[in-house]
Parts: C-alpha cells; sequence; structure tokens
C-alpha cells in the first residue's frame, strides 16, 4: 500500500465549528494542510500549507499526534497525518489548489467529509470541548 505522509491543522472558530477545505477535483472536505517537503517538519509544514492555502499566518496550539487513516482521494492510500490544533491569524481566503472553505458543525452529516475527519479530529474536538467546558 502506497503512503502519503501530511501534516493537518484543526481550525475551529467560537460557533466551534471546524474550517473544512476541499481540494479542486475532488468531493471530500478535509482539515487544510498538505504533503511535507523533503527534509521538512510536520510543525514547519502546517505553517506553511495555511499559508499556501488559505493566506494567512497560523501559530500551532497543540500537537495531537500521528494518525493513520484511508486517504480521501487517492484509493488504496494509507494516509500519515501529523495533527495539530493551530490558530489562525487572520480571516482565511481560499487559495491554492483549494476549491472551496466551509465550516461545518460537528454533528454534520451532510458534508462528505474525508477519513481523518471523522475518525479522528471530530472524535478529539468533541472530547476536547466537553472537557474544556466541564462537561463530562
Amino acid at each position: 500500500m502506497k503512503v502519503i505522509t501530511v501534516a493537518a491543522g484543526i481550525v475551529l472558530n467560537e460557533q466551534h465549528q471546524l474550517l473544512l477545505v476541499r481540494k479542486k477535483h475532488t468531493a471530500r472536505f478535509m482539515q487544510v494542510g498538505g504533503k511535507l517537503e523533503p527534509d521538512e517538519l510536520p510543525e514547519q509544514a502546517i505553517v506553511r500549507e495555511i499559508a499556501e492555502e488559505l493566506g494567512c499566518a497560523a501559530r500551532i496550539q497543540h500537537y495531537l499526534g500521528r494518525f493513520e487513516t484511508q486517504a480521501a482521494n487517492e484509493p488504496d492510500h494509507l494516509l500519515v497525518s501529523y495533527v495539530y490544533h493551530v490558530q489562525l491569524e487572520q480571516a482565511p481566503q481560499v487559495q491554492a489548489e483549494i476549491a472551496e472553505m466551509k465550516w461545518v458543525d460537528l454533528d454534520d452529516a451532510e458534508t462528505l467529509l474525508a477519513p481523518l475527519t471523522t475518525e479522528v479530529v471530530m472524535p478529539w474536538v468533541r472530547l476536547h470541548l466537553a472537557s474544556a467546558e466541564g462537561i463530562y
């Protein structure tokens, strides 16, 4: 099985919605981010990718970890993701290979989402919000 290694960013707004993007010629929405350049660290890649895809600076808040899921748009590929909770410094704007960007609720059942988003990101955000708000 082929492996794609990426850095992925979790961006939340004050309404606890996730910022997701859809790349051109694809159907699924996913975290902002992308493949690592040769000799690039994942934390450098996520900041660079956000600048390229959303045209804004970002600050890493928290490193969640390394996760393996099915790739969203490449059949028979394993996606290895270094996932970061990031804070944007400006309002995001669609750029580069991004076709569309949207804020989605954590219980969104309408949007076609990437496996990383449904299997890793949304459960982490739900847990993170529940513990931050003292709901157990």
